[in-house]
């Protein structure tokens, strides 16, 4: 919960387990497609679970991926000289979000701007890391996502 007693984004979405279901369904179809499954060939087989602390903490919950994982600079570590393309990144935003939508994830327009928000950034970010010759900064704090100008609507 926020200071001023609103929920975080991570919470509004169903915490943890909410966050490894969608990233269990999204990773079952990432690896089965042709575009993009190919740069998850030899994926970690616990890589949901980290990707769902990485959003976890990003939407406002525990700072698990920083505490586990090493935070930021890991993250990026797994995105360098992978040369992303734009197709693959809109593949993999719109498999995000059907996966989104199997899950159960809240489908109040406030939650999902804010997520796709945050899903847009951070893949654009990671298509740009992963560039061969980039030099992106290597430490960096883990970005906390919020609501953005509309918070959840609770009548």
């Amino acid at each position: 919960m926020t200071e001023d007693g609103i929920p975080t984004l991570y919470e509004w979405a169903g915490g943890t387990d909410a966050l490894e279901r969608l990233t269990e369904v999204f990773y079952r179809q990432v690896v089965k497609d042709d575009l993009i499954g190919p740069l998850f060939a030899h994926m970690d087989p616990g890589h949901p679970r980290y990707v769902a602390m990485w959003l976890g903490e990003v939407f406002g919950g525990p700072a698990r991926y920083t505490g586990e994982r090493g935070g930021y600079s890991h993250m990026l570590a797994h995105h360098l000289n992978r040369g992303i393309t734009e197709e693959q990144r809109r593949r993999w935003v719109s498999l995000l979000m059907d996966a989104a939508d199997e899950v159960g994830l809240p489908d109040d327009p406030e939650f999902r701007a804010a997520f796709a928000g945050y899903i847009e950034w951070g893949t654009r970010i990671a298509r740009t890391n992963s560039q061969p010759g980039a030099t992106p900064p290597r430490q960096a704090p883990v970005p906390r996502w919020g609501w953005g100008v509309a918070p959840p609507y609770q009548p």
